[in-house]
């Protein structure tokens, strides 16, 4: 498995980087690489030129903003997973980091560069859905602020147009009484997510639900927000019933992927049962 020819630069800022990439129609951004060089070695992908911008520090951050947490695209998994910041405001983003691959891939990968590679699989998506998070992109002309909900549009294909980079991801900080939970069925081989469920919680005095916010990915060619769900929940007590009832709307609407490992009907099963924990993590930790 030998990647096709390519020529290599390193950009030291992300101006240079925005640079080559309008300069490069056929170049492709090196963040942590744990995507693109395999795809490169099986000749799925066969850039030109690999603009590397690990080596930009600029972009590697995790801090508080007014009412938002900004979290730089090359941010590694690591450096979420240990963070005291995000574990106090933010704790879904260390907990789905701490889910992702082994520690090599956590020490080296990065948030951005799995969000721009939009992997069906991949944790971050469900995450920065359930958030609300806005994704900060440069490019030739500027920068321009998608909204999570926006940003995936299918298999492998994000909202960023050519010459544009992912600089940085925003959050805002949660208020009030609200709890947060990731969890997910592993692939026993890859890690990545059979399904993964990312749940953000309001609640009122009476343990009612005044927001619900849902990201799942690894069930559809691409993550996405369980409106249905998000529906089931809202204005209504949290116990038991109201999340199972909710949690059966998972896939509403989605069509569901089957393959080798899991059955349409299987993942449609598992998204059900995974929502349902997720869900009931969530308001535990609201209390």
């Amino acid at each position: 498995m030998i990647p096709a020819q390519f020529d290599y630069v390193r950009a030291n800022t992300l101006d240079e980087a925005v640079s080559l990439l309008a300069q490069n129609e056929d170049a492709k951004i090196l963040a942590g690489g744990h995507s693109l060089i395999p795809a490169m070695k099986l000749r799925l992908a066969m850039p030109q030129m690999l603009i590397d911008i690990g080596r930009i520090k600029d972009l590697s951050y995790v801090i508080e903003a007014d009412e938002q947490i900004c979290i730089g695209a090359m941010t590694t998994h690591y450096q979420i997973e240990s963070s005291d910041l995000l574990k106090k405001i933010c704790p879904l983003l260390p907990e789905c980091a701490a889910s992702i691959g082994d520690v090599q891939v956590r020490n080296k990968g990065t948030i951005g560069g799995s969000l721009a590679h939009s992997d069906p699989a991949g944790d971050w998506p469900a995450a920065v859905i359930a958030l609300d998070a806005e994704l900060v992109v440069a490019g030739k002309n500027g920068e321009r602020t998608i909204k999570a909900d926006d940003f995936f549009v299918d298999l492998l294909t994000t909202a960023l147009e050519p010459g544009e980079i992912l600089r940085e991801i925003r959050i805002s900080k949660p208020q009030g009484r609200s709890g947060q939970a990731y969890v997910k069925m592993h692939h026993p081989a890859s890690g990545f997510a059979v399904v993964g469920v990312a749940a953000n919680l309001w609640l009122d005095g009476d343990s009612g639900c005044q927001k619900a916010s849902v990201g799942i990915t690894g069930v559809s060619s691409k993550a996405y927000r369980a409106a249905a769900v998000e529906s089931g929940l809202t204005g209504r007590t949290l116990d038991d019933k109201t999340i199972a009832d909710a949690a059966t709307r998972a896939t509403e609407g989605i069509d569901v992927n089957g393959d080798l490992f899991a059955s349409e009907d299987y993942r449609r099963h598992l998204a059900q049962v995974f929502t349902k924990r997720a869900l009931s993590a969530a308001r535990e930790r609201a209390r």
